[in-house]
């Protein structure tokens, strides 16, 4: 029986990979993930920093756009095996929101869900039939025998617990029933999330956008998850948020979120 190995897999939204190449390769040194889900790349698939990461020990396969969206997996000391480009289920949705890959033996989906702001209107509406689409295609995930992990941005606030003022959250689209419940049954096929099953009643947050202080003040929302599919689930040893990233200037208003894995 082969011997079972740690791995570090972490998600993060960067907001622009270009503006913030130097945060991101930064954090790449220090923390050193093995695998890494990018988000809102806001580049061309020409303009992404490839040689930049391939100099870090990353490999690296991306999905751009002009000006927003974009995602893109890294492989640290290899080079990912892309699977799909584009989640299924919508020839005519041109939006560079998933991507997928074998890398170090797991099956990895990164994927940069809709705001859906504002709401109600055509990009709420957009939110949830993408959702519904990427609940389709979990399912022939999730049941792989295989370690499979859906990272990124997913835009969803799952509970009351995963934000600083409900109330003050409670016309944005991230926190609506539609949307929760949309998660909920994600989840439900029987994946873990990550960092909620790690942490248990403690809040932990993702994200806290640029006003006043909000980073400082840790006043945040935990929208950025991992979900482990049961092969993967098994292995789990811990999560984290490396809240250091956001505090740092010219941060993106996410911070890195990891888990580690033994497979």
């Amino acid at each position: 029986m082969p011997k079972r190995r740690t791995l570090k897999l972490a998600t993060f939204n960067v907001n622009g990979i270009n503006t913030r190449l130097a945060n991101l390769l930064s954090w790449l040194e220090e923390a050193k993930p093995d695998v890494v889900a990018l988000q809102e790349l806001k580049a061309t698939d020409g303009a992404f920093p490839a040689q930049a990461l391939e100099a870090a020990g990353y490999g690296a396969i991306w999905h751009g756009q002009q000006s927003w969206n974009g995602v893109a997996l890294l492989g640290r000391q290899t080079q990912p095996i892309e699977s799909r480009r584009g989640l299924p289920g919508d020839p005519r949705d041109k939006q560079s929101r998933y991507i997928e890959a074998a890398i170090h033996g797991v099956v990895v989906a990164c994927l940069y869900l809709p705001n859906g702001n504002p709401q109600p209107g055509p990009k709420f509406d957009y939110k949830l039939a993408w959702m519904k689409r990427l609940e389709q295609h979990a399912k022939t995930l999730v049941t792989l025998p295989h370690p499979v992990a859906l990272m990124g941005d997913f835009n969803v606030i799952p509970t009351d617990l995963d934000v600083y003022d409900p109330k003050s959250w409670k016309k944005n689209a991230l926190i609506q029933p539609e949307s929760r419940e949309a998660f909920g049954r994600l989840v439900g096929q029987g994946w873990t999330d990550a960092v909620r099953e790690a942490f248990g009643e403690e809040r932990i947050y993702t994200f806290w956008d640029h006003f006043r202080q909000h980073a400082e003040r840790d006043r945040g929302l935990r929208i950025d998850h991992l979900l482990l599919n049961p092969v993967l689930a098994e292995g789990l040893v811990e999560a984290g948020v490396d809240q250091w990233v956001r505090l740092e200037e010219h941060a993106s208003d996410h911070a890195p979120t990891w888990v580690t894995v033994r497979i």
